[in-house]
């Protein structure tokens, strides 16, 4: 036998008995795991899925949109759905589902369990939360029903170097809670007037379905900076109702709209002499121009009553003239047209819809001339002030400067 034959085979009766010691090791010194520690050991299970209060596990749920055209009756009947059920099902949904109101591109789902094919239930989802349950067996029923909403504390701020719009939509938040912002502070900030630089801080809600973002809720808090002074909102309850109050407890509810228009920018100011572009001469403006789109809705800044409406032919154009109390009256000119059904002797509400910018009379473009007279007279609606009203009462003042010191403990080291 060659010398390296001898070489291999006795590396390999090396390598066999190394094996064996191995393998003695572990039946000798290793712990007998028994029965019991077997049948002990715990279990994880990931938790089963549910899709419009099904499991997963014991249904399938095959969920498709709604096509353009495509009717209620359309959806289950090419299902294979008898004419006779779908006609009962409408009967027994009657006042809570209406068919003609169902939407394109919404979510709708045939249910039936794993174990057989018929299709058991119908599920047509209204909203991000409301859904309806159409049983497709036995007594046809039909329920509302909702997902679950999960809400959660949110906080935001921003520096302003354009609009508050760009600002706030530009980080991804809801754009209505732009319009929930500027809504608070309508009677306190002109937003037409805000300056870069300006500066927001709030805590608010927003609303989950299914870990998705359904829109944010109310407003808890806000700080807004608008040229180095400090506007507080803080969200209360007193007499049954939600509103805003300032760091003073004054109401931020003024008595009247701090701009008759949401979207705008001022054309021209308050003035005793400007030159007129249409006249080509230089007379008194006692009014507040706001350029904005043909169509751009006009409200009215406060409760009140239409005193005059019409055509003037001095040059205002169509106008409306509201009386709000004894000390003041506004007139918004130059209107494209009224509110449907607007008329001389109505009571209006603030905020409400009493005509459209237009540029009718003389005019060179579509714009709103806002104007204000106190006990008669003219007055710069820009340098108006306009008294709190509904401020915290006695009784409730403890608690809300509480919730001052609260808000103020989490926003000013923010801000700072």
């Amino acid at each position: 036998m060659k010398k390296k034959d001898l070489y291999l085979i006795g590396l390999i009766s090396v390598v066999f008995v190394l094996f064996l010691v191995i393998i003695d090791y572990y039946v000798v010194f290793l712990p007998e795991i028994e029965e019991d520690q077997v049948a002990d050991t715990v279990v994880h299970k990931i938790p089963v899925k549910e899709e419009f209060g099904f499991s997963l596990g014991e249904y399938s749920v095959q969920k498709q949109s709604v096509r353009n055209n495509e009717f209620f009756a359309d959806i289950l009947v090419n299902k294979g759905i008898d004419y006779a059920i779908v006609d009962q099902l409408l009967k027994n949904g009657a006042g809570k589902f209406d068919a003609r109101r169902i939407k394109a591109g919404n979510t709708y789902a045939f249910v039936n369990s794993r174990d057989s094919l018929p299709e058991k239930y119908f599920i047509y989802q209204e909203s991000a939360v409301d859904y309806i349950v159409f049983q497709l067996f036995d007594s046809l029923k039909v329920e509302r029903k909702q997902k679950e909403k999960l809400v959660i504390s949110q906080q935001s701020s921003g520096i302003i170097t354009s609009s508050l719009w760009n600002s706030m939509v530009g980080q991804g938040l809801d754009p209505n809670l732009v319009v929930s912002l500027a809504d608070i502070y309508a009677w306190t900030i002109d937003f037409f007037g805000i300056q870069e630089g300006d500066s927001y801080y709030l805590y608010y809600d927003e609303s989950f379905v299914d870990s998705v973002s359904i829109g944010a809720g109310k407003i808890h808090a806000a700080l807004f900076i608008h040229e180095g002074k400090e506007y507080w909102a803080i969200g209360f309850e007193q007499d049954g109702t939600f509103a805003y109050f300032d760091d003073k407890g004054l109401s931020l509810r003024k008595a009247f709209l701090k701009a008759p228009l949401k979207y705008s920018r001022i054309s021209s100011k308050f003035t005793n002499s400007r030159y007129h572009p249409v006249l080509k001469i230089r007379r008194p403006h006692h009014g507040v121009d706001y350029a904005a789109p043909s169509g751009t809705p006009v409200y009215t800044i406060g409760d009140g009553k239409v005193i005059d409406k019409g055509y003037q032919r001095a040059g205002g154009g169509n106008f409306v003239k509201i009386k709000h109390n004894s000390v003041y009256t506004t007139m918004y000119m130059h209107l494209k047209g009224f509110a449907q059904g607007l008329s001389v002797g109505d009571h209006v509400s603030q905020g409400e819809l009493i005509g459209y910018v237009g540029s009718t009379g003389l005019s060179t473009g579509p714009h709103l001339d806002f104007r204000v007279y106190q006990n008669g007279k003219p007055v710069d609606p820009l340098k108006m002030e306009s008294p709190p009203v509904d401020p915290i009462h006695k009784e409730n003042e403890a608690t809300f400067n509480g919730l001052i010191r609260h808000w103020k403990e989490i926003i000013i080291p923010e801000k700072k």
